[in-house]
């Protein structure tokens, strides 16, 4: 858990790098968005391996918390990935109520392999 708090911070944090590897793409990290809005605006993105994400006929899943959750269409990035790697940026809805459940607000697919 301590290690994705860490990506997370790594990823949205205005004060730290997204990738400190690749500081020139933290203004186009800031300005990700998908039809749902900026990505990094209130959920925090991470990276997922290619076993925890799928495409099938023509929309993706990705495995969270042990557990598989469809993407929306609405939350898929659709311009080209920078980056390389899927990310995914989930948000905790409903929080403070007896049904918590996370969605997804950006995805960005990489490529499988």
């Amino acid at each position: 858990m301590a290690r994705i708090v860490l990506i997370f911070l790594l990823l949205c944090s205005p004060a730290l790098a997204h990738d400190p590897e690749h500081p020139e793409l933290n203004a186009w990290f800031d300005s990700l968005r998908s039809i749902k809005g900026l990505c990094c605006s209130f959920a925090d993105g991470f990276a997922v391996s290619d076993v925890d994400w799928e495409s099938k006929d023509g929309h993706y899943r990705v495995r969270l918390e042990g557990g598989w959750i469809d993407v929306p269409d609405d939350a898929v990035i659709t311009e080209p990935n920078r980056a390389g790697r899927t990310m995914v940026w989930p948000y905790t809805a409903d929080r403070g109520t007896d049904h918590p459940h996370t969605e997804i607000r950006c995805f960005m697919p990489g490529s499988m392999g």
